[in-house]
């Protein structure tokens, strides 16, 4: 049966890879190919996929529709526009014979691919805003729930945490980090790895907005590069509430009086926002009796935890928890918005000196391939949502005035209006041949770090699913 499940999940996975991120490519290209009939230009060819074709068939438009082996993307073949021989192969037609596209053509075909995948991401948002999108009571905050007292950098070293040297609390809520506003933990972090904040002397700096009491006041954090990929950290965790899932019969909780839906408020006097401290406190406990509030409906109850001298693990004692789950329903522009904003900030701080952010924390085909199969696994509207991030990233990195890239082409086509010639044919197929060999190296070389995050982590899940219960 597991191995039933596992592939039937597999599949899933695959089936909406398929319909979501290649619908994507599909979307990216259709723009261009939609543009360019219109504006009554050639086309050629319609490839999903780069390099040797799997199958393809003639359309009754003189159209070559094909689906290629190498998954990274797309092109539709346009010779009157680019010369693109040395990847999407020679024209078959005699481009003498063909007028050359004005100025305005060429931008319009080339900026349409852009364009389809922002009104498809702006289709799937309107789709959130009207179904709604799960989002837990951890990631829907930037309310502090834990900090931890020391950290361990990329390079081996136990640090004090910067949270902690900086005097961060729990319960403190995040506002903005060096000016940018944060709505949610994942915009939190977000906003922590793009910045680029240093000081004179050369040392990493976050200039932490948080409410407390009710206050505004300005924090100033000194971020270290932490875990295998070397991101800042400062050591936080988002506090959320603790609802029991369920005691395990014969232990401690089960006896004490736990059920399930309680509503952890504090232990031992101190209020529970995450479960690191509800663990610590577990720990520090064993030789007394300590006592849990619990929100049990509308009323508060007392439950008391017997000492646990002769306990192996003190922190364990039968409970098992869960977090609140609510709908947002997030307006379709917001969201476009709130992506295209994460995604120039992660483009500024690649190319930025004072970032710690490289080409090497980017993902690639395998990366994205990962995320929607961990998303299908959740939710389809998990999958809706990456497919909006996937699209406006691959818009505004197709709009990037790089060889190759259609941004690349636009640049051209300007360079060619203003100088008041077409550059040399040889010239831009060269320039072309050069970046697209670059911009494979490139792909190739994320997604090793993709292979590499991915074999990680799969170790990891291994080992938590072979460890002895306790």
């Amino acid at each position: 049966m597991d191995i039933f499940n596992t592939l039937t999940s597999s599949l899933w996975s695959i089936l909406l890879i398929a319909v979501f991120f290649g619908g994507s490519i599909f979307v990216h290209e259709l723009g261009h190919f939609l543009a360019a009939r219109r504006r009554g230009v050639l086309v050629e060819r319609f490839s999903i996929g780069f390099g040797p074709k799997i199958f393809s068939w003639k359309g009754k438009d003189g159209v070559e529709y094909r689906l290629s082996w190498l998954p990274l993307g797309g092109y539709v073949a346009l010779p009157q526009l680019a010369d693109m021989r040395s990847i999407e192969g020679a024209a078959s037609t005699d481009l003498q014979k063909l007028p050359s596209p004005g100025y305005a053509t060429r931008m319009i075909v080339f900026g349409a691919g852009a364009f389809f995948n922002i009104l498809f991401a702006l289709a799937l948002a309107c789709i959130l805003w009207t179904t709604g999108l799960p989002t837990s009571n951890e990631q829907s905050t930037t309310r502090i729930g834990y900090v931890v007292d020391q950290l361990t950098t990329s390079d081996g070293q136990r640090v004090t945490s910067p949270a902690s040297e900086a005097g961060l609390r729990i319960g403190d809520t995040v506002r903005a980090i060096d000016g940018r506003k944060t709505e949610t933990w994942q915009e939190l972090m977000q906003v922590l790895l793009t910045s680029a904040g240093r000081t004179a002397e050369g040392r990493r700096e976050a200039l932490f907005t948080i409410e407390r009491d009710g206050k505004l006041i300005e924090v100033v954090v000194h971020p270290v590069l932490a875990g295998n990929d070397k991101d800042r950290r400062v050591g936080i965790a988002p506090g959320y509430e603790l609802i029991v899932h369920g005691a395990t019969p014969n232990t401690l909780a089960a006896s004490a009086g736990f059920l399930p839906a309680d509503r952890l408020v504090s232990l031992d006097g101190i209020a529970i926002l995450n479960i690191q401290t509800y663990g610590e406190i577990l720990a520090r406990t064993t030789e007394r009796e300590i006592r849990a509030v619990v929100q049990r409906g509308t009323t508060s109850v007392n439950v008391v935890i017997p000492a646990r001298v002769a306990a192996k693990d003190p922190s364990e004692i039968g409970l098992s928890f869960t977090t609140a789950t609510t709908l947002i329903y997030p307006n379709p522009l917001k969201q476009i918005g709130d992506v295209l904003g994460m995604t120039y900030h992660t483009f500024a701080s690649l190319v930025n000196p004072q970032s710690d952010v490289g080409i090497s924390k980017l993902s690639g085909p395998v990366g994205i391939a990962r995320v929607f199969h961990l998303a299908a696994q959740a939710d389809i509207r998990y999958v809706i949502w990456f497919t909006i991030l996937v699209n406006i990233n691959l818009a505004v990195f197709n709009l990037l005035p790089i060889p190759v890239l259609d941004g690349g082409h636009m640049l051209f086509a300007t360079i060619g209006k203003l100088i008041g010639r077409p550059l040399p044919a040889s010239f831009v197929a060269t320039v072309q041949s050069v970046f697209m060999i670059l911009l494979f190296s490139m792909v190739i070389y994320v997604s090793f770090f993709d292979v590499r995050r991915w074999s990680r982590d799969a170790r990891a899940e291994r080992a938590e699913q072979t460890a002895p219960a306790k």
